[in-house]
């Protein structure tokens, strides 16, 4: 049984009824997410640490070697390379927000967007400023420009399918908000480990998109979940109920509700 302190404590960050609610809760987990985590592999990245490079060698060699022997994989695996494109996710999701500001939805299309933007800008400004190669190997069956850490397809398909889902979460019901967030996982996954079987990322560089991706969404969640309340809006819980709950109407296209 917990002490009444820690119960009280609990209650404020996770109940969305709390003096603090949920939106400082999941702030406080998109800083976490960013400052310890992504910070602490960012530095081993630049710091060429042992152990880390060692792993990721290890799994680059291992990856390569599987796909090199089963050949059948390698046109399957070049696919994935297009059907997870950044830009497949950011065209999904521009034309979403489209969508949603057709509807009337107009915050949630500026949320929306701001995803498509932040995710973007912090893609190309961590390539550019860490400056990672991409593996080198005797017989590549992939290739890709630019840097390698992050992995901008793994940090898309998370910021992409969280998004989506996020949006339509309120016209679902308790199994089918199971079977959506299984699948963000299952697609996240699969778009990260698809870039490490290719030969054109490391694991830590699809750890460090799967980490960003994951905080972009909590922060800009958190923010507009702040906004709602400024406007004396209900608490709401964005992992249940979607970002913008009161949007249902307008997103199931029942004009006379909205």
């Amino acid at each position: 049984m917990w002490p009444q302190k820690t119960r009280r404590w609990i209650h404020r960050r996770f109940s969305p009824d709390g003096r603090l609610g949920l939106r400082l809760t999941l702030a406080g987990a998109a800083v976490f997410l960013l400052a310890v985590p992504f910070v602490v592999l960012l530095a081993l990245v630049n710091a060429h640490w042992a152990p880390l490079r060692n792993l990721d060698d290890t799994a680059t060699i291992h990856t390569h070697g599987f796909v090199v022997r089963h050949r059948a994989l390698v046109g399957p695996l070049r696919a994935t390379a297009y059907v997870f494109h950044p830009w497949v996710f950011r065209v999904i999701l521009l034309a979403l927000a489209a969508w949603l500001l057709h509807r009337g939805a107009r915050r949630l299309a500026l949320w929306v967007t701001t995803n498509v933007l932040v995710a973007g800008a912090a893609s190309g400004a961590l390539k550019a400023a860490v400056g990672r190669t991409r593996p080198v190997l005797p017989s590549p069956i992939a290739h890709a420009g630019g840097g390698s850490f992050p992995s901008g397809h793994a940090l898309m398909t998370v910021v992409g399918t969280v998004t989506i889902v996020l949006v339509f979460l309120p016209l679902l019901r308790r199994a089918g908000r199971a079977v959506a967030w299984a699948a963000v996982a299952v697609l996240s996954a699969a778009s990260g480990l698809f870039r490490v079987l290719l030969g054109v990322h490391y694991l830590s560089d699809v750890l460090g998109g799967w980490i960003l991706g994951i905080a972009i969404v909590l922060a800009t969640t958190a923010a507009f979940e702040t906004w709602r309340r400024g406007e004396g809006r209900r608490p709401a819980d964005p992992l249940r109920e979607g970002t913008e709950p009161e949007a249902e109407p307008r997103i199931a296209g029942d004009d006379h509700a909205a």
